[in-house]
């Protein structure tokens, strides 16, 4: 079967996963002693639970564990930590690769398409995003991508404008690149149909010697990454990772599952603040677009909260869809004069605004419009020192989650014009009225 005759046929996103989970952890040996590297504990409990949160918290609910080196703890702590979950446990007798443990935790894999994760790493990846690129491309196998930069442990990703993937270079120092994620969507039948070993790797054996057979793409994903396969890794991941749990509260019980949460207290200058436009800075015009400074009007107590945001925030970015430019409504010399408005009362309320981002395309698909995350990798390109599990997104949108998500940060929900999103939703972190209560909140929690 072709592969545009493939996607033609996928519907939804996938709803199961296989996660490999056995590796000996050899370079751990010194951190860990009887356990299973999956099983490392991080801020007091097993990395795996981390893992599994990322998927179930996104909407999978069947997932494959591929099992070796003391599988029996692996077993006993997911039973125990996770009654009703829908597992299968696939044990490898001996260790088959990771291509090898793939192919044998397909066949317990009942639809067409899953994604994989290694039970290693965390990587805060939008998994809609990436199956419907995967779906979108007609492609046999995703990579979700991780850009990088100043790095020399892992091998650099080379693709095409397309997303195809072109190469997987050797490890050497690189200034800046795409590394593997780990995280994969893969297309059941042409892997099971591959004529593939029993036992190989599955980053050499099949992503790159199948790349000119096999639809391989590339999707990057600016989320959090982080793999503790490594001693050093393994300490940082348990700094970072605590720093990143939901805070103790009322926002916190009420969002509880959703996702990493946002805890107020530890917003500094290291941090940077990404705010939507038309519906949270100022308020939306009715079925048009706002197209001269005479039409743009603040959303009450917007100039004093920006003010606020800029004495806690190391840079505020305004991100924003213009599809107004594009449809030949207003032009960019309208867009610059409303800026200029906008920025000018901002500056005498006593805030900043560092950079506006603008997208004026029409096509959904472009990747510069939110959801996708265009505006948002233009942003760190801009700024290299943003550091994306240090973001906020502030929207009132759920493309605008949906960007947060794409692009790594936590996320605020403004329900200024759209419907509120069901609670608990995967891509939304927090609920705020309006950007003075969001203020309020901030300079409370300092």
């Amino acid at each position: 079967m072709q592969s545009s005759e493939r996607m033609n046929e996928r519907g939804t996103m996938p709803s199961e996963a296989i996660i490999l989970a056995g590796g000996l952890g050899t370079r751990l040996r010194s951190e860990l002693t009887d356990l299973p590297k999956c099983m490392a504990p991080v801020d007091g409990r097993p990395f795996i639970d981390l893992v599994i949160e990322s998927l179930t918290s996104q909407g999978v609910s069947h997932i494959v564990f591929s099992l070796g080196h003391l599988s029996e703890k692996v077993m006993a702590h997911l039973k125990a930590a996770h009654p009703g979950g829908d597992f299968t446990f696939v044990v490898e007798e001996q260790p088959l690769g990771t291509g090898g443990a793939i192919l044998a935790a397909l066949g317990s894999v009942r639809g067409a398409t899953a994604f994989v994760l290694n039970g290693d790493t965390h990587f805060e990846v939008d998994l809609s995003a990436l199956a419907e690129f995967h779906r979108r491309t007609g492609a046999d196998c995703t990579v979700g991508l991780k850009p990088m930069r100043d790095f020399s442990r892992y091998g650099r990703v080379e693709t095409d404008t397309d997303g195809r993937i072109l190469a997987f270079r050797e490890k050497e120092h690189c200034v800046e690149g795409m590394i593997n994620g780990g995280v994969y969507v893969v297309e059941k039948d042409p892997l099971l149909s591959a004529g593939l070993p029993e036992r190989f790797s599955f980053e050499e054996g099949y992503l790159a010697a199948f790349l000119r057979r096999h639809r391989i793409m590339g999707m990057a994903q600016a989320g959090y990454f982080i793999d503790i396969g490594v001693p050093e890794d393994y300490r940082r991941a348990q700094v970072e990772l605590k720093s990143m749990r939901p805070p103790v509260g009322i926002e916190a019980e009420s969002m509880q599952g959703v996702g990493p949460g946002i805890d107020l207290s530890l917003i500094d200058r290291t941090w940077t603040l990404f705010l939507d436009r038309d519906g949270v800075i100022n308020h939306e015009k009715e079925n048009d677009y706002v197209r001269s400074p005479s039409e743009f009007h603040f959303v009450d107590g917007a100039p004093e909260a920006i003010a606020a945001f800029s004495s806690v925030f190391g840079r505020l970015l305004v991100v924003t869809n213009q599809k107004g430019i594009g449809r030949g409504l207003m032009t960019e010399g309208d867009l610059e004069d409303i800026n200029r408005h906008m920025l000018g009362i901002i500056e005498k309320a006593g805030g900043r605004i560092d950079r506006v981002y603008h997208c004026p395309d029409v096509d959904a698909e472009s990747p510069c419009r939110k959801p996708n995350p265009g505006m948002g990798l233009r942003a760190m390109a801009d700024f290299p020192d943003i550091v994306p599990e240090r973001c906020i997104m502030v929207g009132n949108t759920m493309g605008d989650m949906g960007f947060g998500r794409a692009i790594g940060a936590r996320t605020v929900f403004i329900p200024s014009t759209k419907p509120m999103p069901e609670l608990p939703h995967p891509l939304v972190d927090a609920v705020y009225n309006d950007l003075a209560a969001l203020a309020k909140a901030l300079l409370n929690a300092g």
